[in-house]
């Protein structure tokens, strides 16, 4: 007897018994999808004491007054959709600190949630235009080293495709670009005060920035705590890569560079930005020609021990290591007495 035949069939269901436990089954699908998280990972990192972490506490809802980060730090949003059977959405946000000597801690968020669902921001100081190539090509650097050891095999070539449908698979440039194989939004922060810099400096930094950000496949926006629309503009910029609610966080694109600059995924053009087609490398120099670069800062500017300043205060930590000094210095004066003695002997 066939497996068919063997089967028992209860004759007495009705269709409308039947799409009652569809429907039944369906909701419990629902339901388990809503219960397991749906999760994506920001990295914000740039410019030292550009704002980062104030930029971050707006995003997260937090009213938390901003510290110095130590070197990368990590932090998390969550939230659930409207509706019956919502997804709970939690986006992953991790802080780098200061640019030098951070190879290793640049790779930590990739190495920690995989490229599937990863994007970055790289914020820049836009007030300090000679040190603005300086830190763009170290974050660049970082990033394309991580990557290239932590994606898994064939990865990047189907991210950059994604890419590719984000920019626009008939954008004319396409074939002249490097496209990075994740979401990039470059921020340029401290507007309030780039603004007030001599024009010829702002045409050149908004040349920069337009060449690099097209080249890359990145968004761009001009950013200032103190002015409303552009914290909106970046929040929402950051809610989109978080939590993909907008779907579009840009209402138009600007692209005049005495204004502060709004520029979507593949909105821009070599031939609307003026300039040839060209690459990361030619696009610093050009930029380090006209505006000389200062090299990258050693150190990050902290207190010799961050543990005993007040801003860095975590009452069960200072604790433990309180602890863990006295047993050492209970050790160090034993270890002493014993090599008294024996050296008396």
């Amino acid at each position: 007897m066939s497996e068919l035949n063997s089967m028992e069939v209860d004759t007495t269901e009705t269709i409308q018994d039947i799409a009652i436990k569809l429907v039944t089954e369906q909701q419990k699908n629902d339901s388990r999808m809503a219960d397991t998280p749906s999760e994506r990972t920001l990295f914000v990192l740039g410019s030292k004491g550009v704002g980062k972490s104030t930029l971050i506490n707006r995003f997260l809802d937090r009213d938390d007054v901003p510290r110095p980060t130590l070197a990368l730090e990590y932090s998390f949003g969550r939230r659930t959709a409207s509706g019956q059977g919502a997804q709970k959405n939690i986006c992953n946000v991790w802080e780098l600190g200061s640019l030098a000597n951070s190879s290793q801690l640049i790779e930590m968020p990739i190495r920690s949630h995989g490229l599937g669902t990863f994007a970055s921001i790289i914020m820049l100081d836009l007030s300090q235009p000679s040190r603005l190539w300086t830190d763009l090509e170290s974050v660049l650097n970082g990033l394309k080293q991580a990557v290239a050891k932590h994606a898994a095999h064939g990865q990047i070539e189907e991210m950059q495709l994604l890419t590719v449908q984000r920019i626009g698979k008939g954008h004319p440039d396409l074939n002249t670009l490097e496209l990075f194989p994740f979401p990039i939004v470059i921020i340029g922060g401290k507007y309030d005060v780039y603004q007030n810099l001599d024009s010829e400096v702002r045409k050149h930094v908004c040349r920069c920035l337009r060449s690099i950000a097209h080249t890359l496949g990145a968004a761009l926006v001009y950013y200032s705590s103190k002015n409303s629309s552009l914290s909106k503009l970046a929040r929402d910029t950051m809610n989109h890569l978080g939590f993909g609610s907008p779907s579009n966080p840009f209402r138009g694109a600007v692209f005049d560079h005495s204004s502060p600059l709004a520029i979507p995924f593949g909105a821009d053009s070599w031939e609307r930005i003026g300039v040839t087609p060209s690459n990361s490398e030619r696009i610093g120099h050009s930029f380090s020609t006209q505006i000389p670069q200062l090299p990258m800062v050693d150190g990050s500017g902290l207190p010799d021990d961050p543990a005993k300043d007040v801003g860095f205060k975590e009452s069960t930590i200072d604790e433990l290591r309180s602890q863990k000094d006295d047993e050492l210095m209970y050790v160090l004066k034993d270890t002493e007495i014993r090599m008294k003695f024996e050296v008396a002997q």
